[in-house]
C-alpha cells in the first residue's frame, strides 16, 4: 500500500498508509472476532493507520465508550504489534456518565480532561505513547489557550506524538495553531472531517451549532488546507455509511440539493467506464485529487474492507476526474 507522511517535525512525524481504517464499531456492533479479522486483513494489505476514539461506541451499549480502544489494545497485544502501526485516537466527546451523550454531557477539552483522558486511552490501547491524538469536538466553554497548552505539554512530555483536530470551525483551528506557535508549542497538524464526493449543504445545522455543520468540509476549509501543505486532511465517512450503494441508507437532508443528482450521475458514468463500484470511485477520487486526502473507511467484514482496498488500484483518467470535478 502506498504511504504518505503526516506531521512535519522529524521527532514526531510518521509515515502512514494512504487508506486509514476506522474502528468505531469494533467491540460493539462488530464483534471482537470479526474486528480482529478486519484488522488482520488491513495490516496484511499494508495498512498502517488505524483510527478510534475514547467514546466509541457509547451509543451502542449505553456506556461511556472505550470499547473500541480496548479491542485494538487486545489485538495489538495478541499480534505483537508495536510502532509499525500508527493508532490515532480522540478525546473531548466522551460522555461524563453512562446513558448520556456528548451533546449535553461531553467531557470537553479542559487541561484536566485532556491529561486524564489521554492517560486512560493509553491504558486501554496498551501503549506508552499515543501516536496521534485529536481534539474530537469543539469546547467553547474552555479557553482555547488552555486546550492548546494542555495538548502541547503532552507532546513535550513524550506521551503523545502528533496532534490533530476534528469537527472544528476552520477559524478556530487557525487560532489554535497561532496560539501554539506563539507559545513555542506543537500544534494541530492532522485535520479530520466528514468529507466525500457529494457536497454537503453548508447551511444545514450541525450537532453542536445551529449556524452550520462544523464536521463538514466546506470551501473555507478546502482553501485553508490547499494553502497549508504541512497539514493533512483525514476524511471520515467517505462512503456515507453505505449511502452510495444501499437504498435503505438515505443520504439525509444535508445532501438534499440540486447538485447531488448531477454528481451521482457523474459517479455512475465513471463507475460504468471503469467497472468499479460507486464506493471505489469515491475513494479513488479522494486519493488522487488536488487536495491530498486520507480516506478513513469503516468495515464490518473482511469483504467490505476488500472492496475499499481494491480502490487503491483504480486510477481515474484526466477526463474522468474532470467529469467528476465539474458535475454540479
Amino acid at each position: 500500500m502506498r504511504k504518505r507522511t503526516i506531521g512535519t517535525d522529524p521527532r514526531t512525524r510518521r509515515e502512514v498508509s494512504v487508506l486509514s481504517l476506522g474502528a468505531m464499531l469494533f467491540g460493539t456492533l462488530t464483534d471482537e472476532a470479526t474486528s480482529f479479522a478486519v484488522l488482520d486483513r488491513y495490516v496484511e494489505a499494508g495498512g498502517t493507520f488505524i483510527d478510534t476514539a475514547n467514546n466509541y461506541a457509547y451509543w451502542q451499549d449505553d456506556s461511556q465508550g472505550g470499547i473500541s480502544e480496548e479491542v485494538i489494545g487486545r489485538w495489538r497485544a495478541s499480534r505483537g504489534i508495536t510502532d509499525e502501526v500508527v493508532i490515532a485516537t480522540k478525546l473531548g466527546a466522551r460522555p461524563k456518565a453512562p446513558g448520556t451523550g456528548f451533546i449535553e454531557n461531553g467531557e470537553g477539552l479542559s487541561a484536566k480532561v485532556i491529561r486524564s483522558s489521554s492517560e486512560a486511552s493509553r491504558k486501554r490501547l496498551g501503549v506508552d505513547k499515543l501516536d496521534l491524538l485529536y481534539a474530537h469536538i469543539e469546547d467553547t466553554e474552555v479557553p482555547l489557550a488552555e486546550t492548546v497548552h494542555a495538548f502541547g505539554e503532552l507532546v513535550n512530555e513524550g506521551t503523545v506524538g502528533l496532534l490533530g483536530v476534528s469537527n472544528h470551525w476552520s477559524w478556530r483551528v487557525e487560532r489554535a495553531r497561532n496560539i501554539a506557535a506563539a507559545a513555542g508549542l506543537p500544534g494541530y497538524e492532522v485535520l479530520q472531517y466528514g468529507h466525500t464526493y457529494l457536497r454537503r449543504r453548508g447551511d444545514w445545522p450541525g450537532l453542536l451549532n445551529q449556524d452550520g455543520d462544523q464536521a463538514a468540509v466546506q470551501g473555507d476549509l478546502i482553501t485553508y488546507l490547499k494553502e497549508s501543505p504541512e497539514l493533512t486532511l483525514v476524511a471520515y465517512s467517505p462512503l456515507l455509511g453505505g449511502g452510495y450503494v444501499r437504498a435503505d441508507k438515505p443520504l439525509g437532508p444535508s445532501f438534499d440539493h440540486a447538485g447531488t443528482p448531477a454528481r451521482l450521475a457523474a459517479l455512475d458514468t465513471v463507475a460504468k467506464q471503469t467497472g468499479a463500484t460507486r464506493n471505489q470511485v469515491v475513494l479513488a477520487w479522494l486519493l488522487g485529487g488536488d487536495l491530498p486526502t486520507v480516506p478513513l473507511v469503516g468495515a464490518s467484514s473482511v469483504a467490505q474492507l476488500n472492496e475499499s482496498l481494491a480502490a487503491l488500484d483504480l486510477e481515474l483518467t484526466a477526463d474522468q476526474r474532470f467529469l467528476l470535478d465539474t458535475a454540479r
